[in-house]
């Protein structure tokens, strides 16, 4: 039986000069705009160390409101993906972006749960389609055998947004109590107000810089157009006999379902990061400085930006993803257990920078596993559906951590949840072998039904 695992074909200088190019102009530009997309979804992490005292939430209501967000995410997502292929990348992505910089910065306007969860569920409906539309906007640029490091290099994004952007929120909260326009702010809400707008100048800048298609833009040379375009058909043409060309087709395959069910349990332990990194340093730390809070908090994420650009490369090189996936899972588990059974801070934050790694680390990998059998419909669709049903992982996540920290007053029993969820996801990636031999076959430009 075939597996995933090949050696690579000898890469050309046109290839390589090629694939370098789009990297350094595409990718830069998008992680810069993922990053603000990522300010925006996870500030709340912070907004939440003094907005839960002001408005009197609980930690569940906390956790409801952090998750309700991928409720409209998962039910717009796939919509949003077929009406980017529709009317084209640049003009849609800046309409997602503009506005959710808006709804983002309208959260300042919380009063209550209720409003909470109102602008949490119309952040989400706003921004649904964006990290799908740009994992299929890549697959219009660059062939199978060469995505996984550029996913993971627009995913760093994710995880400088949390460097970054952990700092920068502590700073933002010793706002509180400054004024503007004589109305005095608490400082989650400055939080809000500030993090927004970069959101829409990004969104401006999309529809002056972003190309649709390869063949528009001047910094390819002729030569390198014609390789792009050929490749990427030529992969089209090959997945057709082995993949899937309609949505309908591709929901009836197991290895699709999988793929859902995999992603969901991923995102259970990515979110669960992102929106309670925040209080498990406040409280390993015992530190009621919120700066002090965020530049303990941005550690583990500079981990992760290292660690996700060197597994995406190595399973570029080698070939492989189920075992990066799965070894990268297994990371996880392991750096939430020991964060779950240490009381000591360092120890705590290394194994909470060990499961940012491991986590982030997957996704590279795993997304160069559905283009490698969709295309057409089938991939702005299926990897919509993919990311809107694995982000569910995203509501769930949060809102379980919650409740457990409601009811045990430690985040630990939330860890132990979570490394579960990931022990699960790295078990069933290994069992996708349908996946692996069409994988194996498209790249190698075989048939393999």
């Amino acid at each position: 039986m075939k597996t995933l695992d090949y050696a690579p074909s000898r890469v050309s200088d046109c290839e390589a000069r090629t694939v370098r190019t789009v990297l350094l102009r595409l990718i830069p530009f998008i992680v810069i705009l993922y990053v603000f997309n990522y300010l925006d979804r996870v500030n709340v992490s912070f907004a939440k160390l003094e907005m839960k005292e002001d408005l009197g939430f609980s930690e569940s209501m906390y956790g409801l409101g952090a998750g309700i967000f991928f409720i409209s995410y998962f039910l717009f997502e796939i919509p949003s993906n077929l009406i980017m292929q529709r009317v084209g990348a640049r003009l849609w992505l800046a309409r997602i972006m503009i506005t959710w910089g808006l709804i983002s910065s309208a959260m300042m306007f919380v009063r209550g749960p209720y409003s909470f969860y109102a602008l949490r569920f119309l952040l989400g409906m706003a921004e649904a389609g964006f990290a799908p539309g740009i994992l299929l906007y890549l697959t219009y640029w660059l062939p199978v055998r060469h995505q996984a490091k550029a996913v993971a290099w627009f995913l760093t994004s994710t995880a400088i947004a949390g460097a970054v952007g952990s700092p920068l929120a502590g700073l933002l909260l010793k706002l509180d109590g400054t004024a503007v326009f004589g109305r005095v702010l608490a400082g989650w809400q400055w939080l809000f107000l500030l993090e927004g707008i970069p959101s829409v100048l990004g969104g401006i800048a999309i529809l002056l810089l972003l190309p649709n298609r390869p063949e528009q833009v001047k910094w390819l040379s002729p030569e390198q157009q014609h390789w792009l375009n050929s490749e990427v058909q030529a992969d089209r043409e090959r997945l057709k006999s082995v993949g899937h060309t309609s949505f309908f087709q591709a929901f009836r395959s197991p290895t699709f379902l999988m793929l859902n069910v995999i992603y969901f349990t991923l995102m259970f332990g990515f979110q669960g990061i992102n929106f309670w990194l925040p209080t498990i340093v406040k409280q390993l730390t015992a530190s009621r400085d919120s700066l002090h809070v965020g530049l303990i908090a941005s550690l583990p994420y500079f981990a992760a930006m290292v660690a996700m650009v060197l597994i995406g490369r190595h399973s570029d090189r080698s070939g492989e993803r189920r075992w990066h996936v799965a070894v990268c899972a297994a990371g996880g588990v392991l750096g939430f257990v020991l964060c779950a059974v240490t009381n000591h801070p360092v120890v705590g934050i290394a194994a909470m920078a060990l499961a940012a790694s491991a986590i982030w680390s997957t996704l590279g990998p795993f997304w160069a596993m559905p283009p490698a059998f969709l295309v057409g419909t089938a991939a702005a669709a299926g990897i919509a559906m993919i990311n809107s049903i694995g982000n569910l992982g995203g509501f769930v996540g949060p809102y379980l951590i919650g409740v457990t920290v409601d009811h045990t007053q430690s985040y630990k029993a939330g860890l132990l949840l979570t490394a579960t969820s990931l022990m699960l996801g790295g078990a069933l990636t290994l069992l996708v072998k349908r996946l692996s031999n069409r994988q194996h076959a498209a790249s190698n430009g075989e048939s393999n039904p």
